[in-house]
């Protein structure tokens, strides 16, 4: 197998608006970001993942740009972010960020000509129809929005301000291009492709049969060829990691977006577990890691992940908070760590940070949640009844502010910070974390050094035991020589196995576990272990 930085890189996201603020003017931002890179260093990590921090309107929080090549000025300078770049480049680390080219915000000078006349030479940079099909978007009711002034509806994907760029325009696609060339000009060092499988769209828009699944938006004829194009123009230039996010795609076409003999991604992430499981699923879970490592396997790579700024944090959605939040946190960061695959840690993620309850609608920015809410209450229901069926997923479960100290803000802000901090924040912070030893931080930091030495975590083959088993996740990881075996038992109660069969617990050397216990068949709630054979 071909050995590459990008494959054994850890990856840290920077949801920089709630990280820290050095100006008090309550949202995060890059030279916030900079004052803590030693604290992102300490942990072990090689690369930053910096979400959206371009010129904006905001209404989806800086997925909706209004100028690719400048910096908002909540989040900095043009300066600020040259200054960033150079700082992580002096620690050894590296910086992917955001590449959102599905869509612009309706306020950048591209849309604006396009909608204002049908004869505007920037027209066909936007999808325009006369007549409406019955498409959902991601958030609201239609992917259609009637212009008045020019008498046509406008695709949106996601937000009305958010209309999606033609792709089969050659002109937007150059200066795409561009753009990519700008900012890795600059010395970035790859991206993050947001959206990315929904580029292509289907010829002529037919009525769907199910309009509620929107799976017609993306992963469409056309895509490979877009990313093909993307590569021989731009990504083969540079020593890069791109990832993709590729809703919509099955683990059998993953390799057509990642093969490395396809010329188009690095690097993918599906979303089978954060879209599609609810709540946590063992016989599930393990069947996706199954099939994926099956289809991808000597062809392409994958990433681990069990929560961004999209999906709520792991140890509320799949953990325990109540009474096993620590274990329940050490038990998934242990399987994200050895999983075949890139590991992705969201920032705050490594201390623990847990998902929020806000008491009202008007407590929540996330403008998926809020469309969603308006539409269904728009239908006569209860509001209250809509409120708690949107809770568990909303995206703002995940994007309240980093928890620094105890201090007022959790040391994010000075001012007024722009979404409520978690209450729990005196219990769950970095400085706690930092005072002990046996802090899930320090778990964290000892996984990624384990894997910085050890190459059968990155490269070794995966082979799943006991794979009916509805508590506990066993797999063999082998590189070689080198044979280890992972346990975790991912329930909350204690799970006795008879493990002769694939460990001697006496010979075999215990690398790392979440527990100081005796070793036996017997396994705590949430326990973990990490065996060299």
């Amino acid at each position: 197998m071909d050995k590459t930085w990008w494959k054994e890189a850890v990856v840290y996201q920077v949801y920089w608006r709630s990280f820290l603020d050095s100006d008090g003017d309550g949202y995060g931002d890059l030279e916030g970001v900079i004052q803590k890179l030693d604290y992102i260093k300490s942990l072990g990590v090689d690369v930053i993942w910096l979400n959206p921090c371009f010129e904006s309107p905001d209404v989806d929080n800086g997925y909706d740009i209004s100028d690719y090549c400048a910096v908002m000025p909540k989040a900095g300078t043009m300066e600020t972010f040259q200054r960033l770049i150079e700082e992580i480049h002096a620690r050894d680390m590296k910086m992917i960020m955001d590449l959102v080219v599905n869509h612009t915000s309706d306020q950048h000078p591209w849309f604006v000509e396009s909608r204002s006349s049908q004869d505007n030479p920037k027209r066909d940079w936007y999808i325009w129809r006369n007549e409406p099909n019955n498409w959902r978007s991601y958030f609201s009711p239609s992917t259609w929005e009637y212009d008045e002034k020019t008498g046509q509806y406008y695709f949106h994907s996601f937000a009305v301000e958010q209309p999606d760029l033609n792709w089969k325009n050659p002109e937007v696609r150059e200066e795409i291009y561009r753009i990519m060339k700008f900012w890795l000009d600059r010395g970035i060092d790859g991206f993050r492709m947001d959206a990315i499988a929904i580029l292509a769209k289907q010829d002529g828009f037919p009525d769907a049969e199910n309009p509620e699944d929107i799976s017609y938006l993306g992963n469409n004829p056309g895509i490979h060829e877009y990313l093909q194009e993307m590569n021989e123009k731009v990504l083969q230039h540079y020593d890069l990691l791109t990832v993709g996010e590729l809703a919509f795609v099955k683990a059998e076409e993953g390799p057509l977006y990642v093969d490395r003999e396809r010329k188009e991604l690095h690097t993918l992430f599906h979303f089978e577990v954060c879209d599609y499981m609810e709540n946590w699923d063992m016989l599930q879970f393990k069947s996706i890691q199954k099939r994926w490592y099956e289809s991808l396997w000597g062809r392409g790579w994958n990433s681990q992940f069990l929560n961004n700024h999209d999906h709520t944090r792991l140890v509320t959605r799949f953990g325990n908070v109540s009474t096993y939040r620590e274990e329940s946190a050490k038990c998934f960061a242990t399987m994200l760590h050895t999983l075949p695959g890139t590991p992705y840690i969201y920032q705050g993620e490594e201390i623990g940070m847990t998902g929020v309850r806000f008491d009202s609608i008007e407590d929540y920015n996330d403008i998926a949640m809020k469309n969603k809410y308006k539409e269904e209450i728009g239908k006569r229901r209860d509001p209250q009844t809509v409120f708690e069926e949107l809770l568990p997923l909303a995206r703002d479960n995940s994007r309240t502010p980093m928890q620094w100290d105890a201090n007022k803000n959790a040391g994010f802000t000075e001012g007024r910070p722009w979404i409520n901090i978690n209450p729990n924040y005196k219990e769950i912070n970095v400085e706690e974390a930092l005072q002990d030893q046996n802090s899930i931080y320090y778990f964290y930091k000892k996984l990624i050094e384990l894997r910085k030495q050890n190459q059968v975590m990155i490269y070794g083959t995966y082979e799943p035991v006991l794979e009916d088993d509805e508590e506990i996740y066993a797999y063999y990881r082998e590189d070689g020589q080198e044979k280890w075996l992972v346990i975790l038992n991912i329930s909350e109660e204690d799970a006795e196995r008879d493990w002769s069969q694939f460990v001697s617990l006496e010979d075999a050397e215990l690398l790392l576990g979440n527990y100081d216990l005796p070793r036996s068949n017997t396994l705590a709630p949430y326990e973990a272990r990490i065996y060299r054979l």
